[in-house]
């Protein structure tokens, strides 16, 4: 579980578990895997734990597991 310890600025380094997160290194924000978006680490919903990425949202989460061609 994520807690507020150290108020870091910058990315954020994340391990992404089934229901939650590792903070491996403190941040402010994650990048958004498909649209480069930042998150605010309050804001982080959707993260793939197989590719251990963030998504800003649902749909930018459905647009990577759809198979590529």
């Amino acid at each position: 579980m994520l807690t507020k310890t150290d108020r870091q600025t910058g990315e954020a380094v994340i391990r992404y578990l089934d229901a939650d997160l590792e903070l491996i290194a403190p941040g402010d924000f994650v990048v958004c895997a498909v649209t480069a978006a930042k998150i605010p680490l309050a804001a982080l919903r959707y993260w793939s734990v197989d590719l251990q990425e963030p998504y800003i949202d649902a749909g930018a989460a459905a647009s990577r597991m759809v198979p590529r061609k």
